[in-house]
């Protein structure tokens, strides 16, 4: 039997890339959605190339959009990045590195995509424990999406077959995303989740998802193979 389609967005960060191996498991044909869209830590999408082909994945497009355009956030203006936060404030507030509606643009690509190939599967490396607190991030979200989705499109209204958003990740802590990812095989040396990395792609060590990142490793009892200033 052909393996089913899915499109898996994959920014190159460890949550993404965590969900991609995930879909592999599972048994799905990886259609792998990587985004310039205008971000300052744009060595990302380097780390979404390698994290594709160590993966194994045949099918991984990039594709461009600026949202720089509209700005509004610390990862597409001039807008400085907050750095070390402390852990138990983390999540408090939304942050400046919020990117107005990125998650519902992103989806709405993929899920383009997906109705292309038709697939019904997409995934996305949300997490709502160990996170920033970004809106676009949370199960109430996801599934009005998926709602939106079965209601918006072609193969919704003709009874084609359901969209699924599968977000594997949204309640597990980092430290169980490690774990998991390891177990899978994971590389995490060729990912890079920092969001003020320099030219050479060093993670800066301070920003909030490398303060998660790093407490991730650190409560799975393992080194963070990442790159750091």
């Amino acid at each position: 039997m052909q393996a089913p389609k899915a499109v898996v967005l994959l920014s190159g960060g460890m949550d993404s890339t965590t969900t991609a191996a995930i879909a592999r498991h599972r048994g799905f044909d990886v259609h792998a959605l990587s985004i310039r869209y205008g971000q300052r830590h744009a060595v990302e999408l380097d780390a979404a190339q390698r994290v594709a082909s160590a993966l194994g994945i045949r099918h991984h497009v990039t594709i461009d959009i600026d949202l720089r355009a509209f700005g509004g956030s610390a990862l597409t203006s001039d807008i400085a990045v907050p750095k070390d936060t402390p852990l138990d404030r983390i999540g408090e507030a939304i942050p400046a590195t919020y990117v107005p509606a990125r998650n519902t643009v992103f989806l709405a690509l993929a899920l383009a995509w997906a109705e292309t190939l038709e697939g019904r599967d997409i995934f996305l490396g949300a997490n709502a424990l160990d996170y920033s607190g970004y809106p676009d991030c949370r199960p109430e979200y996801i599934e009005a999406f998926e709602r939106m989705a079965n209601l918006a499109t072609r193969a919704g209204v003709e009874g084609r077959g359901r969209f699924t958003i599968h977000t594997p990740l949204i309640a597990l802590s980092k430290r169980e995303i490690v774990l998991r990812g390891l177990a899978l095989g994971v590389d995490y040396g060729l990912t890079s989740t920092c969001y003020d990395p320099d030219a050479e792609g060093a993670a800066c060590g301070r920003c909030e998802a490398c303060l998660l990142r790093l407490k991730g490793f650190e409560e799975a009892g393992v080194g963070d193979p990442g790159r750091y200033r």
